[in-house]
């Protein structure tokens, strides 16, 4: 299987890796894209950290069967969007989703593009499918990914289209 779909194009990352550009952004501009997103990797992520767990608060936190709660609470969850060099930290504690501090080791890792993430938030994308393609990564407790992925499932699509 091809990890990326033959449309998409990637800029190199520091090592062997490679970033993808986001759909539209011209090839010309993958050295400046390299580079903001290098900049926003260095940035602190407790900003863009609580606009997500303000967002999971709203979308997510009164469907989250009680299993999970218990699998996610007191851990931190790191959340990569890989093609804008984006970094979110969570944590789930008694009052709901909040920005883990930036120390603390991350019990899960799940990394994706923009649209990946945004794709599975609709629910117009497998989970399965975008793993076994390699464009969702999860690193870490893999009992603690999977029973995020089946209550994720469960639950269906976070955000739909339209949906405030």
């Amino acid at each position: 299987m091809n990890p990326m779909p033959a449309t998409s194009l990637s800029v190199p990352l520091a090592g062997a890796a490679t970033r993808p550009l986001p759909p539209g952004l011209p090839v010309a501009l993958g050295a400046i894209h390299r580079r903001i997103c290098d900049l926003v990797e260095h940035l602190p992520s407790a900003p863009p950290s609580t606009l997500a767990a303000l967002a999971l608060n709203r979308w997510l936190l009164h469907r989250l069967p009680d299993d999970a709660r218990r699998a996610l609470q007191g851990r931190i969850v790191a959340l990569h969007v890989s093609d804008f060099g984006l970094r979110v930290r969570l944590l789930l504690g008694p009052g709901g989703f909040s920005a883990a501090a930036e120390q603390g080791e991350c019990a899960l890792c799940i990394r994706a593009t923009a649209g990946g993430f945004l794709r599975l938030a609709r629910g117009e994308e497998d989970p399965d499918r975008l793993f076994f393609e390699r464009e969702l990564v999860m690193e870490g407790d893999t009992e603690l990914g999977l029973v995020l992925k089946n209550s994720l499932d469960a639950i269906g699509p976070l955000w739909e289209r339209g949906s405030n």
